[in-house]
């Protein structure tokens, strides 16, 4: 059947074969067919056991994280022999998981660390599966009275239930976060449409008032858009009619950071994450309230959550901190309810973000000088913030552009770039994975959906996955990882660099891959033992 829908997805296009079909194909690990969909985007293998236009994800539950870090038994049963397991969750999914192995009906069983390893082995060859944890989805939803919730969408920020009467819909809008970023003492009205660059930074701060602004305002439009929008199925409009979920977004947080003269990781940048999301949490959670005062709560807002007082902070233990009157608003919503069940979902931007100029999403930069494809060709960006500075200073050339090339975007090895703005300009590749997972926690209490969380590796191995994993299931995470990105074992030729520019570069050869399936074994079951003094956290 996959074979099919991998058949749709090529076929069924937008505007003439510019955006492809896709789907996301979610499974729960306990599936005895496992192994062979771990398989489908493989790189290699029979053509006719392949389905690689397709994108895969699991549905991993707590207990099945237990059973590798304990190193137990995992039973693989088939769903209709086993009927009910991804119809429930939490205590009630472990006692029906346990009853069906205690009754013998399990397909087959094996060692949970086996089938660990082999989840590990097409993300590092393919990027894929997403891990969403299905335990922790359904726990910390507002909509876990509806029933459980089985997936997440392609993007894995959408957390919302489904069932043959219903389709669910995302409503979807991103803020750009560069343009609350202002000059003190210059009047609104006198204010340059955009800033670049680092270095007026100490005269800049971050305008909360105008973001508490331009959330209301969003929260207003999508809840119009779903009251006029066109539905092309009823179980969509039914859907979105009785439960109202909107998912706001942001985009250009990594340019914010810059304006502001913040390292991605440093504690500054990690407390501004947080009080941005607490921010927009905050007001479409007021506005909402505000629309059920007016047009009265969603249909399916009795037994919710919210409906009990439990908000997304309280989810994760979280006390927001005293820059909004939670009280207020928590003495509001008890009186008139909400008009959404859902709100937050950052998402992917990738298009919209570079028709406004910015970073994706919020993400660092992968690199500070980059190609881009879009429809129209291949064009070369350069980060304009660092472009900026380093004109300013009266440093760029043509020397150290090709340097910049050279070096895959980097420029830590610059000796005439000051360490300050090596620290704002860090790619990706060269922060701590940890540290961004840790930040994706931290505003994850202000996210009642999801958010999509790319994993950048440069060197992956399987004690390193094993480790970022293991430490995104441990601090409650929903979506553990989104793609795992990684780099080419062996660098291209650039063809761009003007050699004659460039010293003498001595380039230093890595070690040989280590191909030994007990020796990645070792590096997994090690990284379990020891997750907090494993590479990983480093890399």
């Amino acid at each position: 059947m996959l074979r099919v829908f991998n058949d749709t997805a090529r076929y069924v296009d937008q505007g003439g074969g510019k955006r492809k079909g896709a789907f996301a194909v979610y499974l729960e690990p306990w599936h005895a067919d496992i192994f062979e969909f771990l398989d489908l985007r493989k790189n290699h293998g029979k053509e006719e056991h392949r389905a690689r236009d397709l994108f895969y994800a699991l549905w991993v539950p707590d207990l099945f994280m237990q059973r590798v870090q304990n190193n137990g038994e995992w039973s693989l049963f088939c769903p209709n022999e086993a009927p009910g397991l991804a119809d429930c969750w939490g205590d009630e999914f472990e006692n029906l998981y346990k009853k069906y192995e205690r009754e013998g009906k399990a397909k087959k069983v094996v060692p949970a660390q086996t089938l660990w390893f082999d989840i590990l082995k097409p993300q590092i060859e393919t990027g894929t599966p997403y891990m969403l944890y299905k335990d922790t989805c359904n726990r910390k939803s507002n909509q876990q009275n509806l029933g459980t919730i089985k997936s997440s969408n392609l993007c894995t920020e959408i957390i919302e239930f489904t069932s043959p009467t219903e389709t669910a819909v995302c409503n979807l809008a991103s803020i750009a976060l560069p343009r609350f970023v202002r000059e003190k003492g210059v009047p609104l009205e006198s204010h340059p449409s955009k800033l670049v660059g680092s270095s007026d930074s100490k005269n800049r701060y971050f305008d909360f008032e105008k973001l508490a602004e331009v959330t209301s305002t969003v929260t207003y439009n999508l809840n119009k858009i779903i009251d006029i929008n066109y539905y092309p199925v009823e179980t969509a409009k039914r859907s979105n009619m009785r439960h109202r979920p909107i998912g706001i977004g942001v985009q250009g947080l990594a340019d914010t950071f810059v304006l502001l003269g913040m390292p991605f990781d440093s504690p500054e940048a990690q407390q501004l994450n947080k009080d941005i999301f607490e921010t927009i949490y905050y007001h479409s959670l007021k506005v909402s309230a505000e629309l059920a005062a007016k047009e009265g709560p969603y249909e399916t807002y009795e037994g919710s959550p919210v409906s009990k007082g439990i908000l997304q902070p309280d989810m994760w233990n979280v006390v927001p901190s005293n820059r909004w009157n939670w009280p207020s608003l928590r003495e509001t919503i008890s009186k008139v309810g909400v008009r959404n069940t859902l709100l937050v979902a950052p998402m992917p931007t990738a298009s919209t973000s570079q028709i406004l100029g910015n970073n994706e999403c919020f993400e660092p930069y992968t690199s500070n000088i980059y190609s881009r494809r879009v429809l129209s060709g291949e064009f070369v960006v350069v980060n304009k913030h660092l472009l900026h500075d380093l004109t300013e200073m009266g440093i760029w050339t043509p020397t150290l552009k090709n340097q910049i090339i050279y070096e895959d975007g980097s420029v830590q090895k610059m000796a005439e770039i000051p360490d300050d703005l090596k620290a704002i300009y860090k790619t990706v590749w060269e922060m701590k994975q940890k540290t961004l997972v840790d930040m994706a926690v931290d505003r994850g209490c202000y996210i009642d959906q999801s958010q999509n969380l790319n994993v950048h590796m440069e060197q992956p191995n399987f004690g390193k996955l094993t480790s970022l994993h293991f430490h995104a299931w441990s601090k409650g995470l929903k979506t553990g990882m989104y793609y795992l990105r990684t780099r080419a074992a062996a660098d291209a030729i650039k063809f761009t660099v003007d050699t004659t520019l460039l010293k003498e570069n001595g380039v230093a050869t890595g070690k040989p891959a280590e191909d030994d399936v007990e020796a990645k074994m070792a590096q997994m079951v090690c990284s379990l033992n020891n997750r907090e003094e494993c590479l990983a956290c480093g890399s």
